[in-house]
């Protein structure tokens, strides 16, 4: 069997028990949220493109990604000092409040969602790339037992910055390389239509 038809079959098997993470206290999280606001909106729901909505994110992925700015597994100019002076219990708590929000909902190019929709349910078998649908889900929802994040009204324009990110080695702070063994493979046409495509999901 493929491997990563295993990979998925696994995560997807994780997806379906009882999941089991520290809860935040989501009213501590907004009262939390003002610096937050800036770029990401106060619900989360960032208006440029460059920066990433945090609505609807599942609160794992949130609280791992702020230990990764802070931790500088992951870098980003803005980001770091931002995670720096947050505690554990902080990032639990804006992660619990802005995974209880609503991610607002995108659309995708007309003339890119063949091609997207290709990548994200069937991989692409002749270059070796994976079918986005195995950890993001049918819906892009993510699966937040394995900290795979939600990809479903996500700006475009972030998902591509974060596929070249991941492609040029640049952002390594995914699990076994999953993302840059992906996205090495992908051509520049894979990443805009696939980004488009992610988007328009819900």
């Amino acid at each position: 069997m493929n491997k990563w038809l295993v990979f998925a079959a696994v995560f997807s098997m994780a997806g379906g028990l009882p999941q089991v993470f520290a809860a935040g206290d989501a009213a501590a999280g907004k009262a939390a949220s003002a610096t937050c606001a800036g770029c990401h909106g106060a619900d989360g729901n960032s208006v440029n493109p460059e920066w990433p909505k945090l609505a609807g994110q599942g609160a794992p992925y949130l609280v791992k990604e702020l230990h990764n700015f802070k931790n500088g597994k992951r870098k980003n100019a803005t980001m770091a000092p931002m995670a720096m002076g947050l505690s554990d219990l902080d990032m639990e708590n804006l992660a619990a409040y802005f995974s209880s929000q609503t991610m607002s909902q995108g659309a995708a190019s007309k003339d890119l969602v063949e091609l997207g929709q290709k990548i994200y349910r069937g991989g692409n078998p002749a270059t070796g790339v994976a079918a986005c649908i195995g950890c993001h889900g049918p819906t892009g929802d993510g699966n937040p037992a394995a900290k795979f994040p939600r990809l479903a009204g996500q700006h475009a324009k972030y998902v591509e910055n974060q596929l070249h990110a991941f492609k040029s080695g640049e952002r390594s702070n995914d699990a076994g390389k999953m993302m840059r063994n992906i996205a090495t493979k992908l051509s520049e046409k894979e990443i805009q239509a696939v980004a488009s495509y992610v988007e328009g999901l819900h």
